[in-house]
C-alpha cells in the first residue's frame, strides 16, 4: 500500500490489528482456490516493497491503463466488509470471507459493486480499481489472509512471486432454459472470457455458441421477445445495465436497481414474455419490474441466499425463491388464488453447488437442479406427484473448477 502518512493512523481498526504471518509456514497452500482477482485473460504486474502496510505479503497490482477496471472475487464466498465511501488508509474496500478462517481484501478502490451479507461466486464483479484513502496513483491493494494475518499469495494452486500475472479467472456460470423451443429446458454455463460465451450443450453434437457479454457481467436467459425460446442476456453491476439480446444485432438495453443487486429475470403478469428484476442481498428482498416499469418489493430469504426463479405450480406465472448454498435447500414461494403466500423448503445436492432451474420434462413446471463446480455435473430433479420421491438425473456439462 502506497501510504502518505503512517498506516497505524491512516487505517481502520480492524486493520491496524493485522499482522504478518511470520508463525506460518513460508509459502504456505490455502485451502481457498484463489484466482487473480481479475477478469479472465488479464495481464496485471503486482508489486510490494519493504515496510508495505499492513504486510509486505500484501500486493500492489498496476497496469496501464488501470483506473475503472474491474476489480472480481479471487474466490467464492461472503462479503464481510464494503465501504463504499473513503474510511481510512484503504479507502474503499471489500473483504470476502472464503471460510476455514480465510479471506481476501482488495482496497482503494474507486466503486463497490457488492453489498455486506452477499454471497458472491469466483469471478463476480466487487468494484473498480481506484485511488482512495491512503494511495497514490490508482491500483489494487490485495491481500490474501488467514485470520487476520496477510499470508503469501498463491493464484491457480500456484505461490505467486510478484511481476507479470494473466488472470485464469475463466470459469463457468450454470444455467438452463428452453434454448430450441421444444419445452424442454437445455443446459448451458455462461463461460467467462475476454468475449464471454453463452454455451448450450446439445446430446451427440456440438454445444451452441452464442457471444454476449464480457467476463465481469452477470448472466440471466429470458424470452424477451415472446417467440417461446429463450435469449440470452446480462447485466454490467457498475452501471446497473441490462443488455438483453432479442437476436443477431438486436439489443434491448434497461438500467435497474443499484450495482450490488443480482439480476433474475421471470413472466411476472404470465403475457409470454419475460421481464427483468433484481434481489437486493442487503434486505433479502425481490424486486420484480413489471413491463410498465413499476416494482414493489418481495422480501424472501436471508442476505447470503442466491436467487432463483421459475413457475413452481404451472399457472404460467413465474415464482420467486432462494437457495442457501451452505445447506443445498431451497425455498420456494408461491401465491394462491387468495393471494396468500406459501413457502415450500426442498434439498438437493451438497454444499458448494450452484442452483439451476428448468422444466426438464417440459410440463410446464419448472424443476430444480444444481450444478458441481467441483466435477462440472449438472444433477436434474424432475417433478414427480407429491409424497414421492424426485427422479434425479445427472448431465456433465461445462469445465469443472480447479
Amino acid at each position: 500500500m502506497r501510504t502518505r502518512t503512517p498506516f497505524l493512523a491512516a487505517v481502520s481498526g480492524a486493520a491496524c490489528l493485522a499482522v504478518t504471518a511470520s508463525t506460518l509456514p513460508a509459502w504456505a497452500a490455502p485451502s481457498t482456490p484463489y484466482q487473480v482477482p481479475f477478469p479472465c485473460g488479464e495481464t496485471w504486474t503486482g508489486s510490494t516493497r519493504a515496510g508495505h502496510s499492513p504486510s509486505t505479503k500484501a500486493i500492489d497490482f498496476n497496469r496501464n491503463p488501470d483506473l475503472g477496471a474491474p476489480v472480481v472475487a479471487a474466490a467464492p464466498g461472503v462479503v464481510t466488509t464494503a465501504y463504499s465511501t473513503a474510511r481510512g488508509g484503504y479507502g474503499l474496500w471489500v473483504v470476502v470471507d472464503h471460510g476455514n478462517e480465510e479471506s481476501s481484501l482488495y482496497a482503494h478502490l474507486a466503486s463497490v459493486t457488492v453489498a455486506v451479507g452477499q454471497r458472491v461466486d469466483q469471478g463476480t464483479m466487487l468494484g473498480t480499481v481506484g485511488d482512495t484513502g491512503n494511495s497514490r496513483g490508482s491500483h489494487l491493494h490485495f491481500e490474501e489472509k488467514v485470520g487476520r494475518s496477510v499470508v503469501s499469495p498463491w493464484f491457480a494452486g500456484t505461490p505467486y512471486g510478484y511481476g507479470a500475472i494473466t488472470s485464469q479467472n475463466c470459469l463457468d456460470v450454470p444455467l438452463a432454459g428452453n434454448f430450441v423451443g421444444d419445452r424442454r429446458a437445455e443446459v448451458a454455463v455462461f463461460r467467462r472470457g475476454r468475449r464471454s460465451t453463452f454455451l448450450v450443450a446439445q446430446p451427440g453434437a456440438a454445444p451452441i455458441a452464442v457471444p454476449f457479454g464480457r467476463a465481469s457481467d452477470e448472466p440471466l436467459l429470458g424470452d424477451w421477445n415472446g417467440d417461446g425460446q429463450v435469449d440470452v442476456g446480462v447485466r454490467t453491476p457498475r452501471r446497473s445495465l441490462f443488455k438483453l439480446r432479442l437476436g443477431p444485432g438486436q439489443v434491448t438495453r434497461v438500467r435497474f436497481g443499484v450495482p450490488s443487486d443480482q439480476p433474475v429475470s421471470g413472466d411476472w403478469d404470465g403475457n409470454g414474455v419475460t421481464d427483468i428484476g433484481v434481489r437486493r442481498s442487503a434486505g433479502g428482498t425481490f424486486w420484480p419490474r413489471m413491463p410498465d416499469g413499476s416494482t414493489s418489493p418481495v422480501w424472501l430469504g436471508d442476505a447470503d441466499d442466491l436467487p432463483v426463479t421459475g413457475d413452481w405450480n404451472g399457472d404460467g406465472r413465474t415464482d420467486l425463491g432462494v437457495f442457501d448454498q451452505a445447506t443445498a435447500v431451497f425455498t420456494l414461494r408461491t401465491v394462491g388464488a387468495d393471494g396468500l403466500a406459501v413457502l415450500e423448503v426442498r434439498q438437493l445436492g451438497v454444499a458448494g453447488d450452484l442452483p439451476v432451474v428448468g422444466d426438464w420434462d417440459g410440463n410446464g413446471v419448472s424443476d430444480l437442479g444444481v450444478w458441481s463446480p467441483a466435477t462440472g455435473t449438472f444433477s436434474q430433479a424432475v417433478t414427480v406427484p407429491t409424497g414421492t420421491r424426485p427422479v434425479v438425473r445427472t448431465v456433465r456439462f461445462g469445465r469443472p473448477r480447479g
